[in-house]
C-alpha cells in the first residue's frame, strides 16, 4: 500500500509545531510557581515536548507541502497536540488514584480539550483534588484549539505560513475560507487578534464584577480560566459546578460572549474596518441570530410552565420569568454553538425540553466561529438544495442555482457540503449503536437518548449529553474501547470529517 503522500513533509513541519507547544506551557507553569503545586510537571513536560519537537522536525528540515501533505499535516496536527497534552495528566496523575492517570482517560481529557468539546472523565473537578496548575492546562488546551492550532501556526510561525493557503483551507470550520487579506498569514493574525480581543475583554469584564462584589467567587484565575474556555466554545470549568457556581450576574456576562463565539470571527473584522452592514447582510448571521432567539423563547416558554423540576441546581422556573429566560438564554447559548456550560441540570428536564436542546445540538454554529457541529451555512445550503431538486423535478427546463448572499454557490461546494452533511449523520448513527451496544457488554444499559446524546456530543465537539451524561456528569464510565470511539469523533469532528478520511481514501488508494 502506497500512501501517495510525502509523509516526510508533513511528519517534517510537524515537528515545527510541536516543538514550540512547549512554550505554550509557560502558562500553567506560572500558576504551579504561584500557587506552590505541580511546578517538576510543567518543568518535565516543557522539556519533554521541546525534545519531541526538534527530534520529529529532524525527519524533514525543507517540508514542502501538495494538497494531500497539507491534509496529512493538518490531520496529524490535532491527533499530535492531543497526544502531547497527555504529558502534564500522566505526570501529575502518576502514583495517586486520579482517573487522568489511565492513559486512555488522559488522551480523551487532552482531545475534549484542545476540541473544545468539554466532555471530562474527571471523576471530581476541583483544585482541592486537582492541581491549579493542571486545570489551568486543560483550560488553555480549549483556547489554544478554538480558533485553531493551524491557525495560530501560521500567523507565528514562517516555516509554516509558507504553505498557508492549503493548511488553513483544511483546518478552517466550515465550507469555505474567506481571505481576508492578500496574505494568508495577515489574514490568520487577524483572526486570532480579534479572538485574543474578545478573551481580554471578557476576562476583564468576569474580573471587575468580583472587584464590584457582583461575583464573590469570580476571583483571578477563575475569571482567566473561564476566559480560555468560553470564547472558544469550550466549556471547561475549575467549577464542578460550571457556571451554576457563580452568581445571576456571571451568568448574564458569559451569555453574549458565548453568543459572539457561535458568529463567524471575519464578520467582527469586517466591522472594525467600519462594514457593519456586512454582518446584518450575511444570511448564515441573521438564520443564526433568528435560531437563537426562537429556540430561546420556546425554552422559556416550557421552562415558565414547569419543564424544570421545581428545586434542582439553578433555582426554580416555573412562574419566575427571570431565571426561566436566564437559564433558557444559558442552555441554548451553549448547545447551539457547542459550547457546554450549564447554569442548570438539564438531563432532570422534561421530555419536550431535552427534545428541544437536542435540536439546538444540530443546529451548530457559524462557519468561521469556534462553534462545533454542522454549522448554520450547510443547513442553508442544504435547504436550499432540496428546495432546488423538488422545484427542477416539477420544471425539468428551468435551471436554478443556489444562492447565498447574493452569490451563486459553486456545485462542486454544494457537493462538498452535501457529502459531510451525510457522512456527519453516519457516523453519528453508527457510533451511537456501537456505544449503546458496547456499554451494554459492560453490564451498563443506555436509554436511547443517552448513547445518542454521548455521540452527538462528542462528534459534534459539545460537551455534555442527557441522563449520566449531563452538564454535572462525566464520561469515566465508559469502556476503553468506546473513549477510543469517542477520541476519534472529537477530532474528526473538530476537523469536519473530511480532511482525516481523505486521508485514509488516499492512503488505501495510493494515488
Amino acid at each position: 500500500m502506497s500512501w501517495g503522500v510525502n509523509w516526510k513533509a508533513s511528519v517534517g513541519l510537524l515537528g515545527v509545531g510541536i516543538k514550540y507547544l512547549a512554550v505554550t506551557m509557560l502558562v500553567p507553569l506560572a500558576v504551579a510557581v504561584a500557587y506552590g503545586e505541580d511546578v517538576w510537571v510543567f518543568l518535565v513536560s516543557m522539556a519533554l515536548v521541546a525534545a519531541i519537537g526538534l527530534t520529529v522536525e529532524r525527519v524533514d528540515r525543507d517540508p514542502d507541502l501538495g494538497p494531500r501533505e497539507a491534509l496529512l499535516f493538518v490531520s496529524l496536527a490535532w491527533l499530535a497536540a492531543a497526544l502531547i497534552g497527555t504529558i502534564p495528566y500522566l505526570l501529575a496523575g502518576y502514583g495517586t488514584a486520579s482517573t487522568v492517570a489511565e492513559p486512555v482517560n488522559a488522551l480523551f481529557e487532552s482531545m475534549s480539550g484542545f476540541t473544545t468539546t468539554g466532555a471530562t472523565v474527571l471523576g471530581e473537578i476541583s483544585t482541592d483534588r486537582h492541581s491549579h496548575a493542571l486545570l489551568m492546562w486543560r483550560q488553555l488546551t480549549q483556547w489554544l484549539g478554538g480558533m485553531g492550532i493551524i491557525v495560530l501556526m501560521i500567523a507565528i510561525l514562517p516555516e509554516v505560513a509558507v504553505n498557508g493557503a492549503q493548511l488553513m483551507e483544511s483546518e478552517a470550520p466550515g465550507p469555505e475560507l474567506q481571505k481576508l487579506t492578500p496574505r494568508i498569514a495577515e489574514t490568520a493574525r487577524a483572526l486570532w487578534l480579534i479572538y485574543f480581543g474578545f478573551t481580554v475583554v471578557y476576562i476583564a469584564i468576569l474580573y471587575g464584577l468580583h472587584l464590584l462584589g457582583m461575583a464573590p467567587n469570580m476571583g483571578l484565575y477563575n475569571a482567566v480560566a473561564h476566559g480560555f474556555t468560553t470564547l472558544p466554545t469550550g466549556g471547561f470549568s475549575p467549577e464542578a459546578d460550571s457556571i451554576a457556581a457563580f452568581s445571576a450576574a456571571v451568568q448574564w456576562v458569559v451569555i453574549p460572549f458565548m453568543v459572539v463565539a457561535g458568529v463567524n470571527f471575519a464578520l467582527f473584522w469586517h466591522v472594525l474596518r467600519g462594514e457593519a452592514e456586512l454582518m446584518l447582510e450575511n444570511a448564515e448571521f441573521r438564520v443564526y441570530a433568528g435560531a437563537l432567539a426562537v429556540v430561546t423563547a420556546v425554552l422559556a416558554v416550557l421552562l415558565f410552565r414547569g419543564a424544570a423540576p421545581p428545586i434542582e441546581l439553578g433555582g426554580a422556573t416555573e412562574g419566575v420569568t427571570e431565571n426561566s429566560l436566564r437559564q433558557a438564554a444559558f442552555q441554548i447559548g451553549s448547545l447551539l454553538n457547542s459550547t457546554g456550560y450549564a447554569t442548570a441540570d438539564f438531563a432532570q428536564w422534561n421530555t419536550d425540553a431535552q427534545i428541544l436542546l437536542m435540536f439546538a445540538m444540530f443546529i451548530g454554529g457559524s462557519a468561521g466561529s469556534t462553534g462545533g457541529g454542522v454549522k448554520i451555512v450547510r443547513w442553508i445550503i442544504v435547504a436550499k438544495t432540496i428546495r432546488r431538486e423538488l422545484f427542477t423535478t416539477a420544471h425539468p427546463d428551468v435551471v436554478q442555482p443556489v444562492r447565498l448572499n447574493g452569490s451563486v454557490v459553486d456545485e462542486d461546494a454544494i457537493r462538498g457540503i452535501m457529502v459531510f452533511t451525510l457522512l456527519y449523520l453516519l457516523l453519528f448513527a453508527l457510533s451511537a449503536v456501537f456505544i449503546a451496544l458496547d456499554t451494554a457488554r459492560i453490564g451498563i444499559q443506555l436509554s436511547v437518548l443517552e448513547s445518542t446524546s454521548a455521540s452527538l456530543a462528542t462528534i459534534g465537539n459539545i460537551g455534555p449529553g442527557f441522563g449520566r451524561l449531563g452538564p454535572f456528569g462525566n464520561y469515566e464510565f465508559f469502556s476503553n474501547a468506546s473513549k477510543l470511539l469517542m477520541v476519534f469523533l472529537m477530532w474528526v469532528g473538530r476537523l469536519e470529517i473530511v480532511p482525516v478520511l481523505a486521508v485514509f481514501i488516499s492512503a488505501i488508494d495510493g494515488r
